[in-house]
């Protein structure tokens, strides 16, 4: 059976239910990392299902490098305006802006394709994917564009 310590500390890390926790804690035997891949697994699963429905709200992002040399503008849509107001939200929108910055990608498939430069374990698509798991709804990268001098 799982401990409340292992509880809280998964559902710092994935921000799932304390249910969804103990399900895959309980399924993973007990096994933090298993766990994890289980939550994690069950996040894409969500956001799966979630990414046939239209995402039509959001916002849009501006991010400046502290150089002043190099700008984005980023449209992030999600389904709702009360997600477009969380915290995960506007994290990810100020995180994408950063990565663009820092990366120059081309088009929306490269973006989602390239390491993400804060976790380079993980791809932008999967960062996507699990805040859209998070927050339980769709949640696409619209028009981006990034200037530079």
């Amino acid at each position: 059976m799982a401990d409340l310590k292992q509880i809280q500390k998964l559902r710092e890390q994935t921000s799932a239910s304390m249910s969804d926790v103990k399900k895959a804690l309980d399924e993973a035997g007990g096994d933090e990392k298993k766990a994890l891949e289980i939550l994690k697994e069950r996040g894409k699963l969500i956001a799966e299902k979630k990414s046939q429905r239209e995402a039509n709200d959001g916002l849009v992002f501006a991010y400046v490098h502290q150089n002043g040399k190099i700008g984005v503008l980023l449209e992030l849509n999600c389904e709702t305006d009360f997600v477009a107001k969380t915290e995960e939200f506007n994290a990810l929108g100020k995180d994408i802006c950063m990565h663009i910055a820092a990366m120059n990608p081309q088009s929306k498939e490269e973006l989602l394709e390239q390491p993400f430069i804060k976790d380079q374990e993980k791809k932008v698509s999967e960062l996507l994917t699990d805040v859209v798991a998070k927050v339980g709804e769709n949640i696409t990268v619209g028009n981006f564009i990034r200037y530079e001098i």
